[in-house]
């Protein structure tokens, strides 16, 4: 087989594969379900770097961008916001928001491929303080200092 038609043979396999990936329905439903409960922030600044960095995935509040409609990605996006409001969702008041600052303490908040696609979340080590210090302050806890 010549090497032109092999690479439209591929290419065309490749299509067809991204084209029966859009009809799998999961991870494009986007709900947002209403919003129950807010927390009694500590200060403004605390709530506007959690919705920068956080709440995509931890409130009923998320963002849905254009790419988020396309499988896999569609897929990735929402098991990430699925698990997220499943751990901790300032909406509804549910999960473990004891744990949240050391989260961002320990580096495992926002997760790394998150800042990528969203900029806005890619918090300066100043901004991470604050963030720490605004979500102890705003549903307790203590500070704990890593090496």
């Amino acid at each position: 087989m010549p090497k032109r038609t092999l690479f439209w043979s591929v290419l065309g396999v490749i299509v067809l594969a991204a084209v029966g990936l859009q009809l799998i329905p999961y991870g494009r439903t986007h709900t947002n379900p209403p919003v129950s409960s807010e927390p009694q922030w500590d200060s403004p600044r605390t709530r506007d770097l959690f919705t920068r960095a956080c709440a995509d995935c931890h409130s009923n509040e998320t963002v849905w961008p254009w790419y988020s409609n396309i499988a896999p990605v569609s897929w990735l996006a929402q098991r990430d916001v699925d698990e997220g409001r499943e751990k901790f969702n300032i909406s509804t008041g549910s999960g473990e928001a004891d744990e949240a600052a050391e989260k961002v303490v320990e580096g495992e908040m926002p997760p790394a491929q998150y800042p990528w696609l969203h900029p806005a979340a890619n918090l300066s080590t100043s901004e991470k303080q604050e963030l720490i210090q605004g979500l102890l302050a705003t549903f307790g806890g203590e500070s704990s200092e890593r090496d």
